[in-house]
Formats: structure tokens, C-alpha cells, sequence
């Protein structure tokens, strides 16, 4: 029998534990290197299937932008497979917006996976995500289903393995437009770049990092200044974290800020009740592997 809806989706947000910027391609592209980590921070979605053809979103709670990338994606795989059916895509967001996060892509993701099935396309995950970086540089990772060492513009994935651990997440209200980032004159973008352990990487004479180092905090954010010019409340975030915690780094292009929070059954601190004002952030455990990792076949 043919399903007629997909209820209660995960699309779980992500963290970047350093993202550096290794060079730039002619096109203007920056390339870069990043572990990408999922974390348990996730908007869930709702799937029902339509059979005039139409895709609609329908928002359960904060309105979202008219032409979001989830109908981006939803018309993109229409559109590739030719198929005649629709959907109505409902979103409950709570993964905050402009934080880095890769909330918008992590829908995306999620909907190319959802809709695969609902539509019986069986599409394989290589072929989503082709379809995926056409959409953007974080898609191919959701659709990937592991955390990874990624590199390139976002499409090249070495799946990694990390121990389960604690982060604590916290954004400002501000949110930080990622063009100005990497337009800023304070972006470094010559980064030495690092080899995986264990990989084939294809820089001879790049330094290795393993992905202990990782765990425990190796590397940077290249964005993080032009980010605090930006938007001083990053700087004001990650002091904040820091004291708490020893440790902070911005995530993506901000304007979210996490600190790693121990490995063990509880964290090492916890964030308080009393918030500055327009804050939110939460305690994260990191994920080992996205929930709908099968819902496409390799």
C-alpha cells in the first residue's frame, strides 16, 4: 500500500568544531574544511502526499520565508523526476534562524528524503545529493547521514566517528547575513590545510589531525572575526560560554555560539534559568548518525 504521509521528521541542526578557509576557486567559492557534528537540536516536519501536483508549506508556529529552501527543495526533485504528485509540508522550527546552523539546509535535506518516499521514487542517496548541493553548500551533508570531515564547497564528505558528548548551544538574537562574512576584509583565507587521519587526502604537505584532536577542540573559526564585527554579541556569547565552560567557538558564519560540555551521562555544567534578554540556547547532545539515515539506499 502506497504511503499517503510522513509524520514527525527530524531535521537536526549541526555544528561546525572548527571551519577553517583553505583557498578560494576562480569562481569565487571559498574551500573549506570543517568537521560537521549533529547535534539533537532538530525542527520536525510533517508529510502529506497530494495528487494534483501542488506543494504547499503550512508553518506550526514562527512564519517563515515565502520561497523557503524546503520548497526550493520539494520542486527541485519534482522537477528532476518528473513525477506527478505534490505534498503539503507543514514545519514546526525550532532550530533558530541566521545561527549557523544549517537549519534551512537541514529541512531541505529532509524533505528530499521524506518526498523520495512519499513519492516512490527510490531515489539512491549519491543522486539526492547531487540534487542537494544545487540547493546548497550544507544540504549533501544532511543527506549524507554521518557526521563528517568536509571539505571542498560542502561536497565532499568523509564520514567521521565521534564519541557521544555534550555541547551547549547559545545565540543572541542577532542574526549575521553569511554574504557580509566572506566578503569581510577580515576573513583569513589561507588556512594551512590539514589532512584526516586515515584519509586520502590530497594535500601533500598538509599536517594530519585526527579526529581525537577534534573531540577535543583542535583548530578555529576563520569567520569568527568579521562575524564579531558584525555582531558584537558573539564576542559577548563567547565570553559568556567561556567562563562556564573553558571554551567556546562560534559555529558556521554565527551567529551561534557553542561550548563543548563533556563526554559522560551529564555535562560537566548546565546553563542557567535566567538568560540575558533575546537569548536561547539549550544543552546538546551530539548524534551518531542522522535519524533518517535509511531512509536512502547507498
Amino acid at each position: 500500500m502506497s504511503l499517503k504521509a510522513l509524520y514527525e521528521v527530524a531535521a537536526p541542526a549541526k555544528l561546525n568544531l572548527f571551519l577553517h578557509v583553505v583557498g578560494r576557486r576562480a569562481d569565487g567559492y571559498h574551500l573549506l574544511q570543517s568537521p560537521f557534528v549533529l547535534i539533537d537540536w532538530a525542527d520536525t516536519l510533517h508529510f502529506e502526499r497530494r495528487s494534483d501536483g501542488r506543494i504547499a508549506r503550512h508553518d506550526l508556529g514562527a512564519t517563515l520565508p515565502a520561497d523557503d529552501l524546503c520548497l526550493r527543495a520539494a520542486r527541485a526533485l519534482q522537477a528532476a523526476s518528473g513525477s506527478a504528485l505534490g505534498a503539503d509540508i507543514s514545519i514546526a522550527k525550532r532550530v533558530p534562524w541566521g545561527a549557523g546552523m544549517g537549519g534551512g539546509s537541514s529541512d531541505a535535506a529532509s524533505t528530499l528524503l521524506a518526498l523520495n518516499r512519499l513519492w516512490e521514487l527510490d531515489w539512491p542517496r549519491e543522486r539526492l545529493m547531487a540534487l542537494g548541493v544545487t540547493l546548497g553548500a550544507d544540504v549533501p551533508f544532511f543527506l549524507g547521514g554521518h557526521n563528517a570531515f568536509v571539505e571542498g564547497i560542502g561536497e565532499r564528505l568523509t564520514p567521521i566517528e565521534l564519541p557521544p558528548h555534550w555541547l551547549a548551544v547559545v545565540k543572541a538574537p542577532e542574526a549575521i547575513e553569511t554574504r557580509a562574512i566572506f566578503d569581510s576584509p577580515l576573513l583569513v583565507r589561507d588556512t594551512d590545510a590539514v589532512i584526516l587521519a586515515g584519509s586520502l587526502g590530497d594535500h601533500a604537505a598538509a599536517s594530519e589531525v585526527t579526529v581525537k584532536d577534534i573531540a577535543e577542540g583542535y583548530g578555529r573559526n576563520d569567520l569568527q572575526p568579521p562575524a564579531i564585527q558584525a555582531c558584537p554579541a558573539v564576542a559577548e556569547v563567547a565570553r559568556w560560554l567561556e567562563q562556564r565552560f573553558g571554551n567556546s567557538r562560534m559555529t558556521g558564519s554565527g551567529s551561534a555560539v557553542f561550548a563543548r560540555a563533556g563526554a559522560g551521562d551529564l555535562p560537566t555544567a548546565t546553563l542557567p534559568a535566567a538568560w540575558p534578554s533575546g537569548w536561547e540556547g539549550r544543552m546538546c547532545r551530539s548524534l551518531r548518525a542522522h535519524p533518517l539515515l535509511e531512509w536512502a539506499r547507498d
